[in-house]
């Protein structure tokens, strides 16, 4: 296990109780670096949508036990936001939420001249995710050639 995912599983392992005490979900963590800043960020949702307060309550807690816990070396900047409109499907409850959904899918390689596609996430299993295509057609991708999928959203 990398020094990141580390500081991932045990920043969920904290920040889990206080997401579940406040009935929301947590979504994910990620700790990256962008600009020569680390950046420790929890994404929580809830129905009806995560509010900034939410964010709030939940960055103070988690902050807190950071401090108290200290186990990331470098300096960082914690932020608690929401994963947003076109949140990535990353574990099995994501995709399981959003099958009957639209999704975007950007591949690695080239697939019939693209690495863009859209569609209705209709299924997936640990090794392909299948969507079905405006022109009702199936597109079958393997995971190991997703870039990125997360839920479409039009501006």
């Amino acid at each position: 296990m990398t020094k990141r995912e580390s500081y991932e599983q045990k920043t969920e392992e904290l920040v889990r109780p206080i997401v579940d005490a406040n009935h929301f979900e947590l979504v994910d963590v990620e700790y990256v670096k962008e600009g020569g800043t680390w950046y420790l960020r929890a994404y929580i949702d809830k129905p009806g949508g995560i509010t900034v307060d939410d964010c709030e309550i939940v960055n103070r807690a988690l902050s807190d036990l950071l401090d108290e816990k200290d186990f990331i070396e470098e300096s960082y900047i914690l932020e608690v936001s929401s994963p947003g409109l076109g949140r990535p499907l990353k574990k099995e409850r994501d995709f399981e939420r959003s099958l009957g959904v639209e999704v975007e899918i950007r591949t690695y390689r080239m697939v019939e001249k693209q690495k863009e596609f859209r569609g209705i996430l209709k299924a997936y299993d640990k090794d392909t995710v299948t969507i079905v295509t405006e022109e009702e057609e199936e597109q079958v991708f393997p995971r190991e050639n997703i870039a990125l999928i997360r839920l479409a959203f039009d501006i």
